[in-house]
């Protein structure tokens, strides 16, 4: 799976370059989702990594994955520092040496802000602002930070494109607003940029189905797979531009290996393409119904939920012309490659 990235034509120009020349790279958030996907593939490419995480969402088992998909040797180039981007001191010690930032810790989920809006706001916002102000101290090279689809609220059009957004429906996309707003004007007023990167629902493997934010792709397939019942809040006929998590490790090596014209912009990472909750109901039980699990319920249909939006789908030709992405895996492709891991995961636990 990961073979299809680092050999693909998108990198390809960059790989003998990052080997050749190894970067030190701090990826915050290391031990969840998206961060151990990064850290896999930098080690993969021989890269120096060094990853901080509070293991608030993430999980060590994230990590002993990597470890064992990249073998000791590639092992040894990777520092792991437990701590919280809350703590300024923390985020000084993390970002000393580095080359590159990619900063992935946040606290992610609409509603999970919407419950606890202090505490979303105090690692989104403040966290970031100190990564932001230490990696500017630390001359650090470059800065890649996730930013969110969810910046673009009620503004209506489709697809979202990045120069055009509306209203916020959530603390969570306040702060991840906000992100945006600290990075602009960080280049602006000390000349230091940061590249933001707006993701439209990632999903893959090592992300969490527990828990009452998890992500709607591992929350009903770890229904799916224990026989339980899926609720779909609304008609089903929500969609969302899923994006494989490949895509979006994708993105943040071109982000940060993009010359200097590039930098400080901020990106759609998605496909372009939107998906009903009804439709990826019935590509999630046709997936498992070739691995041999037959799912014969039909979802139950609920109220919307609170700061939602009705349709999401990304116009990712910025990204496209300014830092070369080309997505490898729609959403079928990315089901494809995701379903094995879920599987394997739910064998583990039962």
């Amino acid at each position: 799976m990961l073979e299809a990235l680092i050999d693909g034509p998108a990198l390809a120009p960059h790989r003998e370059a990052l080997v050749q020349r190894p970067r030190r790279w701090l990826v915050t958030g290391a031990a969840g989702f998206i961060g151990s996907n990064l850290v896999e593939t930098l080690l993969s490419l021989d890269q120096h990594v060094v990853g901080l995480d509070n293991f608030a969402t993430g999980h060590q088992r994230n990590l002993d994955e990597v470890v064992k998909a990249v073998g000791p040797e590639r092992a040894g180039r990777f520092h792991f520092i437990t701590g919280d981007i809350r703590d300024l001191r923390t985020c000084e010690t993390a970002v000393a040496g580095a080359d590159v930032v990619l900063h992935q810790a946040a606290l992610g989920s609409v509603p999970r802000s919407i419950a606890d809006p202090l505490t979303s706001h105090d690692t989104n916002v403040t966290g970031f602002l100190n990564m932001l102000d230490a990696a500017r101290r630390a001359g650090v090279g470059r800065f890649v930070y996730a930013a969110s689809s969810s910046t673009y609220g009620d503004e209506p059009n489709l697809p979202k494109r990045e120069e055009r957004i509306g209203n916020p429906l959530s603390p969570y996309a306040v702060t991840k607003l906000v992100n945006e707003l600290y990075a602009a004007v960080y280049a602006r007023s000390y000349g230091f940029k940061a590249t933001g990167l707006r993701y439209f629902n990632v999903f893959g493997p090592r992300q969490d189905p527990h828990g009452p934010y998890a992500a709607v792709i591992p929350k009903w397939l770890d229904a799916m797979i224990a026989g339980e019942p899926i609720t779909i809040n609304g008609d089903g006929e929500t969609s969302r531009d899923f994006c494989f998590v490949l895509n979006a490790v994708q993105a943040n090596l071109l982000a940060a290996l993009a010359p200097d014209e590039a930098q400080g912009e901020v990106f759609n990472v998605a496909v372009g393409h939107r998906t009903s909750l009804n439709r990826l109901f019935g590509l999630l039980r046709d997936g498992l119904g070739g691995h041999g699990f037959d799912y014969a319920a039909d979802p139950v249909y609920a109220p919307f939920r609170a700061g939602d939006v009705r349709h999401s789908e990304a116009e990712i030709a910025k990204a496209a012309s300014l830092i070369g992405y080309a997505p490898t895996h729609d959403i079928e492709a990315g089901l494809t490659a995701a379903l094995p891991w879920y599987l394997g995961q739910a064998a583990r636990q039962g």
